[in-house]
């Protein structure tokens, strides 16, 4: 019999949601050493909880968070709250002895982020970030790719992610826009994402220097009542330099009409080239200097076929995932991992050098020079 895993939620917004789906599928098609159970969820807004609760069937509710982590049913605490709330969540859940899942970025900022795995560390919890993309089939046939020489010696890792959810100027200020609530705009919600992929896919960064723009500096409050100030940037744009010689350009922000969560990856080496586009989840473009010269060209790749990394656990080849099934992905190791008390990645180790380059970006924006690592 599979181990029986609760699983407290703490936040019943976007990322609940995804988080819950995950769970309800991953019985579905992995076979694992634990079952996840959507045991109890959390948030200050108990009209929106109810209705999440019945509408994903999570057994019970709990406003309060502290009562949550406290909850000694629970056996994974997931935190799905805004930025502010991920270290006082996670603190409080490793205190209890409770494993952990938290959404990126990690903290508000690096000294948060240190803390937070030190403890994790310490406790002997097995603790996980929210990379999910490292979870795309696509993504992690580009890991096998780079790993087995195909790429040859990296030489530039070139990543854009791109959104057009605030160009409209009456959009209202949500938590988004403060920075003492979500630590950085654009930056840490999505320069987070493509950070990680790059240490996944090359390895650590040496030094990075970039710029930060707010372009609309004020937006009326949501309730009507007033005008709000901006903190949090709209963009932010870096260069980087990694520790084995590639140079990097990443690009996050949410002006680009257009895009409405376009993310993608270009990375060129000594003996060939990939690219990646979100848009087209299922993709990967492969180019290889070993094709003799009248074939060589980009080729597509259509990551379906039961050889591709997770794709057994689906549909027959061909037959292509959504970006969904990421978190499916990444909790098939989450719970295997709980159940068997194995460390996981990513885990709060990715989460801290993620913010160690978020942090060192941001520096380098006010500082208007190159910061190392």
């Amino acid at each position: 019999m599979a181990k029986e895993i609760n699983i407290g939620i703490v936040g019943t917004q976007f990322m609940g949601k995804a988080h819950s789906n995950g769970y309800l599928r991953l019985p579905h098609f992995f076979d694992l050493q634990g079952t996840p159970v959507l045991h109890t969820a959390s948030s200050i807004n108990e009209k929106q909880l109810a209705e999440f609760s019945r509408k994903y069937g999570w057994k019970n509710q709990e406003p309060d968070w502290k009562q949550l982590v406290q909850n000694d049913a629970v056996d994974l605490v997931d935190i799905c709250a805004p930025n502010n709330l991920h270290a006082p969540v996670a603190l409080g859940a490793i205190k209890a002895r409770k494993h952990v899942l938290c959404e990126k970025p990690m903290a508000l900022n690096v000294e948060e982020a240190k803390r937070m795995y030190e403890e994790a560390e310490m406790a002997g919890i097995v603790h996980m970030m929210i990379f999910n993309y490292r979870f795309l089939p696509a993504l992690s046939l580009a890991k096998e790719l780079i790993s087995n020489g195909k790429l040859g010696k990296i030489h530039h890792f070139n990543a854009v992610y791109l959104q057009d959810w605030l160009v409209d100027p009456k959009f209202p200020m949500v938590w988004r826009h403060d920075i003492k609530t979500t630590g950085s705009g654009a930056h840490g919600d999505m320069n987070a994402h493509i950070v990680d992929l790059a240490r996944f896919l090359l390895g650590e960064f040496e030094a990075v220097t970039g710029l930060q723009k707010v372009f609309i500096k004020e937006r009326p409050l949501a309730n009507g009542k007033g005008i709000g100030t901006v903190t949090a940037d709209d963009a932010t744009l870096f260069m980087a330099r990694f520790q084995n010689g590639a140079v990097g350009s990443f690009n996050a922000t949410r002006f680009a009409n257009g895009r409405k969560n376009y993310m993608g990856l270009e990375i060129f080496g000594s003996e060939g080239s990939l690219i990646f586009n979100l848009e087209r989840l299922n993709e990967l473009q492969y180019f290889s200097l070993n094709d003799s010269k009248e074939e060589q060209g980009f080729k597509n790749i259509l990551v379906t076929e039961n050889s591709h990394p997770y794709i057994d656990a689906w549909w027959p080849p061909g037959h292509i995932i959504g970006w969904e099934h990421t978190f499916v992905h990444q909790f098939s190791k989450l719970i295997d991992g709980i159940a068997q008390n194995k460390p996981v990645a990513p885990s709060f180790y990715d989460g801290l050098k993620c913010q160690e380059v978020l942090d060192a970006v941001v520096k380098s924006a006010q500082d208007e020079k190159w910061i190392t690592l």
